[in-house]
């Protein structure tokens, strides 16, 4: 996700295997315990990212997002002067004439059921939480903006790396504060690739109270699956041998949601027919619909599917929400 039309560098399969095939895979059996029930997010739920700034996708009021989304993520804060801290401005471009109005929309989807995020981070986003003040200042900051706006929690986009002990010990210290906050996670695929990785290992260090982490399976190259093999960006395999490799290492199903382009603009690479990211889910859900890969069990208890964003989805009509969402929904 950037600001700009699509985001991140591409990540080759020699980088994902130079990690090793080996204990980076190792297999470890996911939990059987379900997690925290946040808020009001359902069992099966789509993520949509709500872009707050105009970049030739169409231009939305929270208010125009399609009811199929169940979390919407508002992209993104703000870096301020002060380490780990953040703030959040509404862009003139989105069409707001006022925040009051802005706050209405966010109150409105919360009365539909929905949940609303405030997301941190992008290609470009430049917070660092990487000591204790840090940490304190984004747990403070983002407390703050939930107070404020009426925000039900926060999304971890940062895609430029991240300090897993003081980024869990900040989302420890929002959710002290904030027991029913929904906390959303959105790696790269390499991010994703071993427990050992900091993202990895925020993402199971507050699984108690963790809602998903939407991989983005775009953008990306080759990696490697849970099985050793390397499969390729762009197909059901890709999907689900990579989100495999999430619930054999640690995390529940309810956590583990597939991130993808909207349409072939959202992205640079890595776009895929909304039937393709249904097919992944019948696979990891049912055992139906597989590629080549197929996993040794199934979770039916798979999260589901995000977006970017709901504003590409627009431009291409809400193909994407009108096919994955009710498949989503009915898994």
């Amino acid at each position: 996700m950037i600001r700009a039309r699509f985001g991140k560098s591409l990540i080759g399969a020699a980088a994902a295997v130079a990690l090793g095939a080996g204990g980076l895979l190792a297999s470890g059996a996911a939990e059987a315990a379900g997690t925290h029930p946040a808020a009001a997010v359902p069992a099966h739920a789509v993520t949509g990212y709500w872009q707050n700034f105009d970049n030739g996708a169409t231009v939305q009021k929270l208010a125009d997002v399609p009811g199929e989304y169940d979390i919407i993520a508002v992209a993104f804060a703000d870096a301020t002067g002060s380490p780990g801290a953040v703030d959040f401005h509404l862009d003139p471009a989105v069409g707001y004439g006022s925040e009051q109005e802005f706050k209405d929309d966010i109150k409105a989807e919360q009365a539909a059921g929905k949940s609303v995020v405030l997301s941190v981070g992008g290609q470009n986003g430049t917070v660092s939480v990487s000591d204790d003040a840090s940490a304190n200042a984004f747990a403070s900051s983002i407390t703050g903006l939930m107070d404020e706006y009426g925000f039900d929690g926060v999304d971890i986009d940062l895609e430029n790396g991240l300090d897993a002990t003081y980024m869990t010990q900040a989302l420890r210290a929002i959710h002290d504060k904030k027991s029913d906050v929904v906390v959303t996670m959105a790696p790269q695929t390499i991010d994703m690739q071993s427990p050992s990785n900091a993202y990895f290992k925020t993402a199971l260090g507050i699984k108690d109270f963790l809602t998903v982490v939407n991989m983005q399976y775009y953008n990306s190259g080759s990696m490697v699956g849970c099985d050793g093999k390397v499969y390729s960006q762009g197909s059901v395999d890709f999907l689900t041998a990579l989100a495999c490799v999430q619930l054999e290492n640690g995390l529940d199903p309810s956590q583990v949601g597939l991130g993808v382009p909207a349409s072939p603009r959202g992205a640079g690479s890595g776009y895929v027919e909304p039937g393709v990211v249904n097919a992944a889910l019948d696979c990891l859900a049912k055992g139906t619909g597989c590629g080549s890969f197929k996993p040794s069990r199934t979770y039916p208890g798979i999260r589901g599917a995000m977006t970017w964003s709901t504003n590409w989805d627009a431009a291409n009509g809400n193909a994407w929400s009108k096919a994955v969402g009710p498949h989503v929904h009915g898994l």
